[in-house]
């Protein structure tokens, strides 16, 4: 039967919502954690290599290869089960291990990842964690007897979350093998999906929190600087509204100080908003949890407001603080340009003005010379026309002095007039 063409995304799409299955982990069991990330450009990082670094793994348990492309994936590895998880800025590995282990947190469950393999890894350790999951007895007291020999008391965080099923403890510290560490325990009968969305949820708090702190650390290293431009940036301003340095000199130093805020911003825009992004979802992660006090111990969100939450308003207070002197600085050199222009427009009307000045004195130049220009000719055409008139002086019996003088007055009207028809004529032509 014929039908309707799919979009060639169709499929691809459904599945998305399907990527990423949470594993299936039953107690006792441990996991150990692995956030690898580029330190520099590593949203535009070559993907490849992050592919290349699992395959050399995979070879050396000889297991099965991902499909090409893929961004996740798991595999038995050895005796174990690997989680692979390639994001944006950086790629996870969490292998889960049956059975407690011969001690809590032993140092070598991390020997999962050989050196030498760990070592040629393209890009630097984000944050690893070993996790260890126990059922939780009747006796609580010994859940709490646990939390109190593993991890430290004054930050330790505990929970009960997802209705009581699961207490999940952590300090959120970095012990002596350079892991965090974490506690989960289940109750009995509790199922193991369950369990595996536990753990997958407690490695993704630790990890977008660490990717937070990122961005914390980027506005603490910019932070002298923005204060040394805000103080620069108060100078100008203060300069500008007394009058105490030129005013293009100051206009090029506002410019210049612009022009670095937007480098600032340049620099810092991606690495500001991937910090909101990872906020908001470790904020959500927690809140997914559905936490409840522990024997009256601080919860993850508490632990999150007292520590985590005055690094982000610090980031976000440095950005709005970057945005604010950016527009300042605008608004500042837009009305220094207003000035100047103002200022350059008045002196082009003192300029014109003196324009017009000199062209009234050159018109009267003008009239002066042609008055001189009137006498000069109608001296010459007097002399000439008394030549003219001088052979009928005797028939009319008048002498030639007489005639000559009679002859000024319609030949110096003859030439002023002529003169003036000529001015007319290159007026006309001028104004067309």
């Amino acid at each position: 039967m014929p039908t309707i063409q799919d979009h060639p995304l169709r499929y691809q799409l459904a599945n998305e919502l399907h990527a990423r299955p949470f594993p299936s982990l039953r107690a006792p069991a441990r996991a150990v954690f692995l956030a690898i990330k580029k330190t520099h450009d590593a949203a535009s990082r070559d993907r490849g290599e992050d592919t290349a670094h699992l395959l050399d793994l995979l070879d050396r348990y000889g297991t099965q290869h991902p499909q090409p492309g893929a961004t996740h994936f798991s595999a038995p590895i050895g005796q174990h089960v690997l989680k692979w998880e390639q994001h944006t800025e950086f790629v996870t590995y969490t292998v889960f291990l049956s059975g407690a282990g011969e001690r809590p947190f032993d140092p070598a469950d991390f020997d999962v990842f050989p050196g030498d393999w760990l070592a040629s890894a393209p890009g630097v350790r984000v944050t690893s964690a070993m996790i260890r999951i126990c059922e939780r007895v009747a006796d609580e007291e010994a859940v709490n007897t646990m939390i109190n020999d593993w991890l430290v008391a004054d930050s330790v965080a505990v929970s009960r979350v997802v209705d009581d099923a699961v207490v999940i403890a952590g300090d959120f510290r970095i012990d002596a093998g350079g892991h965090l560490r974490f506690g989960v325990f289940p109750r009995k009968g509790v199922g193991e999906r369950r369990v595996g969305r536990v753990v997958q949820r407690v490695c993704e708090i630790e990890t977008y929190k660490a990717m937070s702190m990122l961005g914390f650390t980027r506005v603490r290293a910019i932070a002298p600087r923005m204060t040394e431009i805000d103080a620069e940036l108060t100078r100008l301003m203060t300069a500008m509204t007394h009058g105490d340095a030129p005013e293009e000199e100051t206009l090029r130093s506002l410019l210049r100080v612009s022009s670095e805020l937007e480098t600032l911003s340049a620099q810092t825009a991606f690495r500001l908003s991937a910090t909101a992004a990872y906020e908001a979802l470790v904020t959500s992660r927690i809140s997914v949890l559905r936490e409840e006090r522990f024997h009256g111990r601080q919860t993850f969100r508490e632990f999150m407001v007292r520590r985590f939450d005055p690094a982000m308003r610090t980031v976000k207070s440095a950005e709005r603080r970057l945005e604010a002197m950016s527009a300042r600085a605008m608004r500042a050199g837009e009305l220094l340009r207003t000035r100047v222009e103002v200022t350059r427009s008045a002196q082009n009307q003192e300029l014109l003005a003196s324009m017009d000045r000199r062209a009234d004195m050159q018109l009267r130049l003008q009239h002066t010379v042609e008055g001189l220009s009137v006498v000069a000719i109608s001296y010459y055409a007097v002399s000439l026309v008394g030549y003219l008139l001088y052979p009928l002086a005797g028939a009319v019996g008048m002498s030639k002095g007489l005639l000559t003088a009679l002859a000024v007055p319609p030949v110096v009207l003859a030439v002023w007039l002529g003169l003036r028809r000529i001015r007319r004529s290159v007026t006309k032509e001028g104004g067309h």
